[in-house]
């Protein structure tokens, strides 16, 4: 296994695990929310405070989801890592 396979390889565990980090966290925000609801429609108060949970986590479950997905896969974050290898090359062969 040469440098580039063993850092494909790192790289797709690094990703997969990230992804199921994710899932991980979905799953348990659907479950812990649904027991925040059921507190709140048969348990304390008139009125059904559930939602601010579930808007601020969900606020970050997406962000995470964001991260993971679209910053993670190699678009944004790939484009940006390309032009600081080059930059770096560059610096390195002399140049500016």
């Amino acid at each position: 296994m040469n440098l580039l396979s063993e850092e494909l390889e790192r790289l797709a565990h690094k990703r997969a695990g990230a992804k199921l980090g994710w899932y991980v966290h979905a799953v348990v925000y659907v479950v812990v929310n649904l027991l925040i609801f059921a507190i709140s429609q048969y348990g304390f108060g008139s009125r059904p405070w559930s939602i601010y949970p579930l808007l601020g986590w969900g606020v970050g479950l997406a962000l995470h989801g964001i991260s993971v997905f679209l910053l993670g896969t190699g678009s944004v974050r790939g484009r940006m890592v390309a032009q600081e290898r080059k930059r770096l090359k560059r610096h390195q062969h002399g140049g500016s």
